[in-house]
């Protein structure tokens, strides 16, 4: 019963709050009668998600699941794949890692449009500008992780006899994960905010970024709203997925069975 009511809290406490911003956000709307071009009301955004649901849709699954998950998807492995190589290869820690720095700090409307040139307008130009700004957060946190174990823990593996590939797999990897996951809770973030600005440097006729300069154009705020709703209320399911695979994985780890 305990642990029900705590979980409720948990719950009850973020939803409750965020319901009060609306209503505040409602009545402030109406209390100063701000015209909807500058700021429209919730109830104006939730007309606007009701009517163009089937818009809202077609952008979704281009912006959201065929570029910013897929290029998620395809950056965290490439990432983990690096760094498991990086900390076996010193010629790479010297080599690549300084480069892929070099990478992350590039400026995003500078990567965008030769993205678009390179791949074309349509949904992978996007994903590769979110592998891009997926695999150094991936590549930090995963290289963090397996620097993790102390020296007695892979002194035992070799006194077991224990292969590298042995000791990468039943204690190195099991012990970054919990720094695995810290990385995907930031990429999942990174992934719809590149995949979106990605698309106002070229995109096909549907898509989020496309949807939101367009309507921007013609003074459709209550829409670059409701896009903005979809694309907050789906970085927030993500994150919220990546925290219960978490769980999941990482049972183990004192700070999962603090929370249970």
């Amino acid at each position: 019963m305990k642990q029900l009511s705590a979980r409720f809290e948990r719950i009850a406490w973020p939803l409750g709050f965020g319901i009060a911003v609306l209503i505040l956000w409602q009545v402030m709307v109406r209390a100063f009668n701000i015209p909807p071009a500058i700021l429209p009301a919730p109830t104006e955004i939730g007309a606007a998600i009701a009517r163009s649901t089937h818009i809202l849709w077609i952008d979704w699954v281009q912006t959201a699941v065929k570029g910013a998950i897929t290029g998620l998807i395809m950056g965290a492995i490439a990432g983990v794949a690096a760094a498991i190589a990086i900390d076996r290869v010193d010629f790479l820690r010297r080599g690549l890692l300084p480069v892929a720095n070099f990478v992350a700090a590039l400026p995003i409307v500078g990567v965008a449009p030769i993205m678009v040139m390179w791949f074309g307008f349509d949904w992978h130009s996007k994903a590769a500008v979110v592998v891009i700004m997926v695999f150094f957060p991936m590549l930090v946190n995963t290289l963090a992780g397996l620097a993790a174990t102390d020296r007695m823990q892979r002194d035992l593996m070799q006194t077991y006899s224990a292969s590298h590939l042995q000791t990468l797999t039943k204690l190195r990897l099991p012990a970054a994960m919990p720094f695995i996951f810290n990385g995907l809770k930031i990429a999942t973030t990174l992934a719809l905010i590149g995949a979106i600005v990605a698309e106002y440097f070229g995109s096909p006729t549907r898509g989020m970024g496309f949807r939101i300069s367009t309507e921007v154009g013609r003074l459709g705020i209550d829409m670059v709203w409701a896009e903005i709703a979809v694309s907050a209320l789906t970085g927030t399911a993500l994150y919220a997925l990546v925290a219960l695979i978490e769980r999941g994985v990482t049972f183990w780890h004192p700070s999962q069975r603090r929370r249970r």
